[in-house]
């Protein structure tokens, strides 16, 4: 939420790790992910130490309880701090910026450095990428380092939780926010009419008409609450990973129900600047209100906030169907 050239790194770097896992997709930490305490023991039932845990660069054995973690992943160290672990952490990189509370840095995620990071003797570094080997740099160094990335189901939200839980001593306070959004996501789903019509939505990434599919993470979230996205059937989005640019005309011919704007904060759009764009005036989605802002944050990060960018979906749905009800 920094800039348009912060939306730009993000966008640039979540194509990258996407054409990764749809090349490694056999080898992904979330469906081989695991964690085992010394002597064979579930870290799940004892939260004991040495305990071994399963990323996306394989099995990662920590000896003991960590005290001076580096997280350089946003939505991981959103994950530490709601499990517990927040007084753990001692540094992260420049876009955790929540919660407030966390100690942000200049380290970068996007190219994380040896060095830099090393200089802050860390016992245990959590990625979310490793675009130059970084894992096996600080390994060398007798550094444990759990690489967890982009997760393509909420599934994989709720499992990476209860990793780091095992990884951290916050088995007990995972299982608590794992339980937390499960329950809270069927409330929300449960608030919405059974007989709700499935609708379509346009997600702008950015003024380019950088979009979603149905088949992305975020996709997948809009699918729970019965919507799906205009750009699945768009020309070359198997081809994007699912995160296509449409054209104008493919966009004005598919009238979306709703409009969900990812670039607010940081480029100024809402409803008014896109009904002003030439020829979106006659769109359902502007002609209904149904063009929202999104909080940038949440709507592109994994972790528990995921609850609260499915809630301000489903409070779209229900504000329109309250309105054509109403009609």
């Amino acid at each position: 939420m920094k800039s348009k050239q912060w939306l730009a790194a993000v966008f640039v770097a979540v194509l990258a790790l996407l054409a990764s896992a749809c090349s490694d997709s056999d080898d992904k930490a979330n469906d081989t992910t695991s964690t085992t305490a010394a002597g064979g023991d579930s870290a799940n039932d004892t939260g004991a130490f040495p305990v071994t845990v399963t990323g996306t660069n394989g099995d990662v054995t920590i000896s003991e309880k960590p005290v001076a973690i580096v997280s350089l992943s946003p939505s991981g160290t959103e994950m530490l701090f709601a499990i517990g672990a927040g007084d753990q952490v001692i540094a992260v990189d420049d876009y955790s910026y929540f919660p407030d509370e966390a100690p942000v840095t200049d380290l970068s995620g996007f190219q994380p450095n040896i060095e830099a990071i090393a200089a802050y003797e860390p016992d245990f570094v959590l990625l979310s990428n490793d675009p130059g080997d970084v894992a096996d740099g600080l390994d060398k160094l007798d550094i444990p380092v759990l690489v967890l990335g982009a997760a393509d189901v909420i599934d994989d939200v709720y499992t990476q939780l209860e990793i780091l839980g095992a990884a951290t001593g916050n088995i007990g306070g995972a299982a608590e926010v794992v339980s937390q959004m499960q329950s809270d996501i069927d409330e929300i789903v449960a608030s919405l009419p059974e007989d709700l019509p499935e609708g379509t939505y346009f997600h702008e990434l950015d003024e380019g008409l950088y979009t979603i599919t149905s088949d992305t993470f975020a996709g997948q979230i809009y699918g729970i609450l019965g919507l799906s996205s205009i750009a699945d059937s768009a020309e070359g989005a198997a081809a994007s990973a699912g995160y296509p640019q449409i054209s104008e005309e493919f966009l004005l011919d598919a009238d979306p129900d709703y409009i969900f704007l990812a670039d607010g904060q940081c480029c100024g759009q809402d409803a008014e600047t896109v009904a002003a764009r030439p020829g979106w005036n006659t769109l359902s989605a502007v002609t209904n209100n149904n063009v929202v802002v999104l909080d940038e944050d949440t709507a592109s990060r994994w972790g528990p906030r995921i609850v609260e960018h499915l809630r301000s979906v489903a409070d779209a749905i229900l504000a329109n169907t309250e309105t054509a009800a109403a009609n």
